[in-house]
């Protein structure tokens, strides 16, 4: 199913590698203030922002973002 979430996206050398849905943007925000603090920095980059994403429910009833469709 197609959603509208907030993501919080890791780029390492310009490529979008990982993303993980968040429950608001204030909270993607300290999410990646957190990840800042605690890793190497070098060619890596944080981005929060609200997408258009197929969402999958997984076993847990979580959801995860399977392909992100469109950035808002």
């Amino acid at each position: 199913m197609i959603k509208l979430v907030f993501a919080l996206c890791l780029f390492i050398n310009g490529e979008l590698v990982e993303h993980r849905i968040q429950d608001s943007l204030s909270t993607c925000l300290k999410m990646s203030r957190e990840a800042k603090r605690n890793m190497d920095m070098s060619n890596k980059r944080f981005m929060c922002g609200e997408v258009s994403a197929l969402v999958e429910k997984n076993i847990d009833g979580s959801e995860t973002i399977a392909k992100i469709v469109e950035s808002k």
